[in-house]
């Protein structure tokens, strides 16, 4: 039964190359596929379950995202195991990614919370924990 799962999640961005850039290769890790492609979206899926970013339209580009603000604050992911967050932590440095919370990684959300945090270009916090 699917009741209450989650279909999908649409994420306007200010810009759909960099988005894709960025969440191409993580969503790979996490085991989604590319899924639809057109002029100004891209999405993902992973099983019932896909993610899609679309090019924000010029004339909403005058105010930023923020996480503080009214909206969506992160994303979380599951990963299979402490290992996979190691390796994806890795993988963010080498990509230049600046990890948040640095101090108090990979702990950063309580002692028994194994997790990275990150934003992808558009300062969308991501969160990638371990069972």
């Amino acid at each position: 039964m699917k009741k209450g799962l989650l279909h999908h999640v649409e994420m306007n961005v200010s810009n759909l190359q960099a988005t894709v850039d960025f969440w191409g290769w993580l969503l790979n890790e996490l085991g989604y596929d590319r899924f639809q492609s057109w002029e100004k979206g891209q999405s993902w899926r992973l099983n019932d379950t896909y993610i899609v970013f679309v090019q924000v339209e010029g004339r909403f580009r005058d105010v930023p995202y923020h996480r503080s603000r009214v909206g969506l604050n992160h994303l979380a992911f599951h990963t299979e195991s402490r290992e996979q967050v190691n390796e994806l932590t890795d993988k963010l440095k080498q990509k230049g990614v600046s990890i948040l919370y640095e101090e108090k990684h990979p702990y950063a959300g309580g002692s028994d919370h194994y997790a990275v945090y990150f934003e992808d270009p558009d300062c969308i916090k991501v969160e990638i924990v371990a069972p």
